[in-house]
């Protein structure tokens, strides 16, 4: 079996901003509070300490208990809302979409990263408490980002219109997708669980915030997940100030716009807008702009006056929904929380919110890229074995992979640099023979070395190209194994869905990611079923 280790900084799907954040380059310090590392939870302790209202703990568990009112859950998951209440318990925190099903399998490793870093934290700091939290993204309106999941290299796809807020949206229509999802599941206990699964998350849930709420709880409720969902009116209430402080001075424009200015060596996430708020019906969710001294919604007939979109405020505040930009401060206000962790994406634009926090006088989380995992069965181990490949190899990309294996097998030595080196160093004494004779030899000379390492070069790839021939075999099986592991040549995480491993491999699924994911490790952790 390989041993090696695979780190995100080395794997190839990380973006140049997160490798430096996890190298700690000192031009990225400024941009976070503290780096993920346990001895580092300390200080957040006491900063969010000073920094949450006590009375914003009775609100949050009052919210959760309503937001939990006719769902079956957990002695755990209950201890955890109840704990909530304690100035001595805290939160970590992920957030997800509400993704069809659960969506890519990276939905689990979000969820098992934030319970697993609470098991470890209360390990370290015993007399404190912490809770897992996912944050629904109930308030996103990208429908098309969400209707569908992938189950066996088939598509199974919600087919319907939307508007407004996914987590409002009628779970109606799934029938359909129950039923075309049901026959490919096949037979079997494992599959009986499935389509059970699927039944009571969405055909006995109206709308799809509690269809997920349900399907989340089923998987983790043992574990004390507790499922927040930022759409709640007395939620909301709490963050009136801060919704006051966009619309009247634009704060986070201005804030993020100059990190942004800071970031220029990278590819920025976000951009944010002058006004980074929606205005949210059950049908709406557009865009709040300021023109001409009035406050419009876009694409609606819909204008306010300041009184008039401050007196809505104070008395609709569920109507006003943060954007990307906005959403993070939303969610550390109303959470006792220490870290958020999320993907390469996410963490990535976090990064450009420090400056918005201070100005709101809010603590910035700790920020920890979630883990990362690749899935095999013991057949894809013995052949990665008989084919002498490491993990590394299988991480590469296809083309580089092909081609390092090809001069593995060969019996030659298909890398030429050695002698266009030595090319190289008989032109330099050519030329220097040249410009002592006569300057107009120079070009005669420097086109021939062109037209030599060139000949050099194609006279590499040609026999690169037969040795390919003759290892055809060898490399096809190579490349089979490595698209069986990256469907379409990306990260199996980022594709497949939960369902077709719990078929084959059942509850071990999820203890097997339990069992062996370690948050603050930057490695990929390599699972076989």
């Amino acid at each position: 079996m390989p041993n090696d280790c695979v780190s995100y900084q080395k794997s190839g799907y990380f973006s140049k901003l997160i490798v430096d954040y996890l190298e700690e380059k000192s031009e990225l310090k400024a941009l976070y509070n503290r780096f993920p590392t346990l001895e580092n939870f300390k200080q957040q302790l006491e900063e969010k300490t000073k920094n949450y209202p006590i009375d914003y703990r009775k609100a949050l568990v009052t919210a959760l208990h309503n937001q939990y009112n006719g769902f079956e859950i957990s002695e755990t998951t209950k201890a955890n809302i109840a704990l909530l209440s304690n100035s001595k318990t805290f939160t970590i925190t992920t957030g997800h979409q509400l993704n069809l099903f659960t969506g890519p399998l990276y939905f689990l490793y979000k969820i098992v990263s934030v319970i697993n870093l609470c098991a470890a934290l209360k390990q370290a700091y015993p007399e404190h408490n912490f809770v897992p939290i996912y944050w629904m993204a109930t308030e996103d309106h990208d429908f098309e980002e969400i209707n569908y999941f992938h189950f066996k290299n088939v598509k199974i796809k919600w087919d319907r219109e939307s508007f407004g807020p996914v987590g409002r949206l009628s779970t109606a229509g799934l029938e359909e997708v129950y039923e075309v999802f049901g026959k490919d599941l096949g037979l079997g206990e494992n599959a009986a669980y499935l389509k059970s699964l699927f039944d009571n998350s969405y055909l006995k849930h109206s709308n799809l915030a509690d269809a997920t709420r349900y399907l989340a709880n089923e998987l983790f409720a043992e574990k004390g997940l507790v499922i927040l969902d930022g759409d709640d009116i007395s939620l909301k209430q709490l963050f009136i100030p801060f919704v006051k402080e966009e619309l009247l001075n634009q704060t986070s424009f201005k804030n993020v716009t100059q990190t942004n200015a800071a970031l220029k060596e990278y590819n920025i996430q976000v951009n944010p807008r002058e006004i980074n708020l929606f205005y949210i019906e059950d049908n709406i969710r557009e865009r709040i702009v300021l023109e001409d001294n009035q406050y419009k919604v876009n694409n609606t007939n819909l204008t306010f006056s300041e009184e008039d979109i401050l007196q809505l405020l104070e008395t609709n505040p569920e109507q006003f929904s943060p954007n990307v930009i906005l959403r993070p401060l939303y969610q550390e206000v109303i959470l006792p929380n220490l870290c958020y962790i999320g993907g390469g994406g996410e963490i990535a634009y976090w990064l450009q919110l420090k400056a918005n926090f201070e100005a709101n006088a809010i603590t910035f989380p700790i920020l920890l890229v979630r883990n990362s995992v690749l899935l095999t069965t013991e057949k894809q181990v013995q052949k990665a074995d008989k084919l002498n490949l490491s993990w590394q190899d299988l991480f590469s990309k296809q083309q580089s992979l092909f081609d390092k294996k090809t001069q593995e097998f060969s019996q030659f030595n298909l890398d030429f640099t050695a002698q266009k080196e030595h090319l190289k160093k008989q032109f330099e004494a050519l030329n220097h023979i040249a410009t002592e004779t006569h300057k107009s030899f120079t070009g005669a000379v420097k086109a021939q070395e062109i037209k030599q390492i060139k000949g050099l070069d194609n006279l590499e790839k040609r026999l690169l190209k037969a040795e390919k021939k003759i290892h055809s075999e060898k490399l096809e099986r190579i490349i089979q194994l490595q698209n069986e592991l990256f469907p379409n040549q990306s990260l199996q995480e980022r594709r497949n869905n939960f369902s077709e491993f719990y078929l084959e491999a059942g509850n071990e699924l999820l203890q097997k990611i339990l069992d062996e994911l370690h948050p603050l490790e930057q490695n990929f952790s390599i699972i076989t079923l």
